[in-house]
């Protein structure tokens, strides 16, 4: 599962070719392949950002696909989604009149982009998280959000038919624990508890995944 999988991919990436000051974040990107391809795929590499815990991720990618901080410039930004200094939560924004442009590469957290990040990604991020935490991460991003029309967050985790805590096994790891949403509570979350009702469109789709040793759901 990868942000160019996602049904709204070719919407982000033609937000990327029309609209000239959108930003992308790639939230929890381990080792930036999202970005990458998005970059690859069109959407102007300058404008996007990839963000994760420590910047070793950045290390490794430059490693992984063989480049340098010369060959491949792009923003990585290290930083922890619950401190406040790096991204504080704020109410969404409706202001969509234009905003000065920011020089992504002088960024040291995410607060300066409130209101200004026109498509944020988060891929297997938000099942990391309790379910209260996992609403806290929901506002703290809904706050970067542009209010211009055709702004999305997308991305996908585990889901389940009913939400609850989703047990599995791994070989050699015994049981683990994940909260995850249905479809149902993770449309209300955005529509109504983040954003006010009403003002947003929520599209889930829930695949089943099997493997040997674990059966789960995703949802996109």
């Amino acid at each position: 599962f990868n942000l160019s999988n996602l049904p709204v991919y070719e919407h982000i990436l033609e937000l990327g070719r029309k609209r000239p000051d959108a930003v992308l974040l790639d939230i929890g990107c381990c080792f930036g392949t999202d970005a990458r391809k998005a970059a690859a795929d069109g959407f102007p590499a300058k404008n996007i950002i990839a963000s994760d815990l420590f910047n070793e991720f950045l290390q490794l990618s430059h490693e992984l696909f063989k480049t340098t901080p010369a060959s491949y410039p792009r923003c990585f930004l290290p930083g922890d989604v619950f401190d406040p200094a790096f991204l504080s939560i704020t109410a969404p924004t409706d202001d969509v009149s234009p905003a000065p442009t920011i020089d992504l590469s002088s960024l040291k957290s995410l607060n300066p982009l409130h209101g200004r990040i026109s498509v944020i990604n988060a891929i297997s991020f938000f099942h990391l998280f309790s379910e209260e935490r996992q609403l806290l991460v929901a506002r703290a991003l809904a706050g970067l959000l542009s209010a211009q029309s055709g702004s999305v967050i997308c991305g996908c985790h585990v889901g389940t038919l009913e939400k609850g805590i989703v047990k599995n096994t791994l070989v050699g790891s015994g049981y683990y624990g994940l909260f995850a949403h249905s479809p149902k509570t993770w449309s209300s979350l955005w529509d109504g508890e983040v954003f006010e009702k009403g003002s947003v469109k929520v599209e889930t789709e829930l695949v089943e995944v099997a493997t040997r040793d674990v059966q789960f759901f995703m949802m996109k």
